[in-house]
């Protein structure tokens, strides 16, 4: 088994496919991640393959064989506590840790957020208080 996942950073790269795979309904195969993924961005199947399995290796996602004898991949966490994960790893990476960068893009309308996604966010910070 790999590195409990979030203790190895991630490339760019590696964090979209993850993010990808994560918001399939099911475990995808090297082909569809290929067809679905890298060949918009120009990626050959090994290049998506190779990261697959990096992505593996680090304990971010597992595989499975498919009735035809095929890998599938599918992430080891649920999609929400992954993309948590991955919002604390840019917070700690990217922002030393801090999240009032963040908050000051947020509050000068740096993000287009919807009416639903600002009444989750005052919700949480009323949690925070």
């Amino acid at each position: 088994m790999g590195r409990r996942p979030g203790t190895v950073t991630l490339g760019e790269q590696e964090t979209e496919l993850l993010r990808f795979v994560a918001e399939q309904e099911a475990a995808l195969t090297v082909r569809e991640a290929v067809a679905s993924w890298g060949e918009p961005r120009g990626l050959a199947r090994t290049t998506v393959l190779t990261m697959l399995e990096r992505l593996r290796e680090k304990g971010h996602l597992s595989r499975e064989k498919t009735s035809d004898g095929n890998w599938a991949y599918l992430p080891v966490l649920p999609k929400a506590e992954l993309l948590s994960g991955l919002v604390q790893s840019f917070v700690e990476r990217t922002l030393g840790g801090s999240v009032s960068p963040f908050v000051s893009y947020l509050a000068e309308g740096g993000a287009s957020l919807t009416v639903e996604e600002r009444a989750k966010l005052k919700a949480l910070l009323e949690t925070l208080e």
